[in-house]
């Protein structure tokens, strides 16, 4: 029960964090008030990331953890894509689409840490490093036959990854034309069934389909 409420705790300040930060920025925000908006006792912060830097890092960091254990529920992360048959590879790909975009658009991923999110892209310090991206990067190299370094697969990956997340990121712009506050099963559907659309085109062309 114990370890239940810590983790509770480890959460609600990941959240008010998350929404702060994103909303006033870095230097904008104090610890003191992280703790106020998470109803915890200041200490917590300090045992679980150690300071303000920390708790920062540790944000992205949850979300890199979280898509990696969600990757991990469907895809073998240590086995190469290379290795698959062609096939194989273009039908893990559709899989692929299906269940980042769920991934994304889920409930555990707040607006104000896609507005975070955003906001660290722009600094020139800015790169992490992700197994399921990575995954995701040889699998695109592996299906047109050429390395997951080549410039021509970084951008393919790239505009993919783009078309998939756009809608959300233009949140501002969909879901203000569709009248709504959040996406709705439907419109997933819709957001799946364009992607799939667009990445079978990219393949027809590059006749690997």
């Amino acid at each position: 029960m114990e370890k239940i409420k810590d983790e509770n705790s480890k959460n609600k300040i990941l959240k008010s964090a998350t929404k702060l930060f994103a909303r006033k920025g870095f230097d904008g925000v104090s610890i003191r008030e992280i703790c106020k908006d998470a109803d915890v006792n200041i200490c917590m912060i300090s045992y679980y990331f150690g300071g303000k830097q920390e708790l920062y890092r540790g944000i992205i960091e949850d979300l890199l953890e979280r898509q990696t254990e969600y990757a991990k529920t469907f895809l073998d992360l240590d086995k190469s894509p290379y290795d698959l048959t062609a096939d194989e590879q273009r039908e893990q790909l559709m899989l692929i689409l299906d269940k980042f975009i769920d991934f994304f658009y889920s409930k555990n991923i707040s607006r104000d840490l896609i507005t975070l999110l955003l906001k660290e892209q722009q600094k020139n310090d800015f790169f992490v490093k992700s197994p399921a991206i990575d995954y995701f990067r040889k699998l695109v190299a592996a299906i047109f036959r050429k390395h997951e370094n080549d410039r021509d697969i970084i951008f393919k990956t790239l505009f993919i990854i783009s078309q998939m997340n756009s809608p959300r990121i233009l949140h501002g712009f969909s879901l203000k034309l569709l009248g709504q506050d959040d996406f709705l099963p439907e419109d997933i559907k819709i957001i799946k069934d364009n992607l799939k659309f667009y990445v079978k085109a990219v393949l027809k062309e590059a006749k690997v389909d």
